[in-house]
């Protein structure tokens, strides 16, 4: 029997005082698979990105989510096997918690440590994901997730989305307001994820194919609430699609495992 796919959309709008913020979206995220989500401002790829982690109700449409139907399912159940890497989920969590603690509240998607209780071998889990993402130093596990650098806090949240042994990963801009070194550090771990087969299958939204880690399959442009093409990168990532999605004449190059995209005109 084939494995069904980590997510299925078929025909999903979502309308909002009359504007569509979706528009008749057919899709499909298959085990296994990275995908990258990109578009301009406004075209829908948050909104999309909110439909697949069961946190937004579509107008209408079928979403099924790993094997489940939403309007069949219990939410709360579901978003249990999602993980969200977002600025939403940063601005949710307290100022004052400890990085480890930020790490360790992904077990079971909560926003304290004091809500649920922790073992030992969950504590030791959180510090070797921290570890994993170049934070293994003595005492960073106890410095605030407010005082970390924004960089830091990116790589804190990625921790905690995996500290849950999530069935899907999303990820919102993940690269977003970061600075050069900060993001290709952030990129090597998404890579590293990204070859991995025991990670689940991702999401990542955004604006620049400078931010698409090396690893990812697939990608699909947005443009006006509609999804415009999708599959695999190579053939979704040219210069006319591009150019057709962001409204502006680029040319669109790969080498070395990284995408980018300059004006036709330079």
């Amino acid at each position: 029997m084939p494995t069904p796919p980590a997510v299925r959309l078929d025909r999903v709008s979502v309308v909002r005082n009359g504007t569509a913020l979706l528009d008749d979206i057919t899709w499909e995220v298959a085990v296994g698979e990275r995908w990258a989500l990109l578009g301009p401002n406004g075209s829908g790829k948050t909104t999309l990105l909110k439909v697949v982690g069961s946190a937004l109700w579509p107008t209408s449409g079928v979403v099924e989510i790993l094997g489940e139907r939403l309007g069949r399912v219990d939410m709360r159940e579901l978003r249990r096997r999602i993980a969200v890497v977002s600025a939403s989920v940063a601005r949710t969590l307290r100022p004052e918690l400890p990085a480890l603690d930020v790490v360790l509240t992904g077990r079971h998607a909560a926003l304290e440590t004091w809500w649920n209780e922790y073992t030992a071998d969950d504590r030791a889990e959180a510090g070797a994901l921290l570890a994993d993402a170049g934070f293994g130093a003595p005492g960073f596990a106890e410095r605030p997730f407010g005082l970390l650098s924004e960089g830091e806090r990116q790589q804190v949240l990625l921790a905690r989305a995996l500290m849950g042994a999530p069935e899907l990963l999303l990820m919102d801009e993940p690269a977003a307001g970061l600075d050069l070194g900060a993001r290709e550090v952030l990129l090597h771990r998404l890579a590293a994820l990204a070859a991995d087969p025991a990670v689940p299958p991702m999401v990542l939204v955004t604006h620049h194919l400078e931010e698409i880690p090396p690893g990812v399959t697939h990608a699909a442009l947005m443009r006006g609430a509609h999804l415009v093409v999708a599959g695999e990168v190579g053939d979704v990532l040219t210069s006319g699609a591009v150019s057709d999605a962001f409204g502006v004449d680029v040319t669109v190059e790969h080498g070395g495992g990284r995408w980018s995209a300059r004006s036709a005109m330079a």
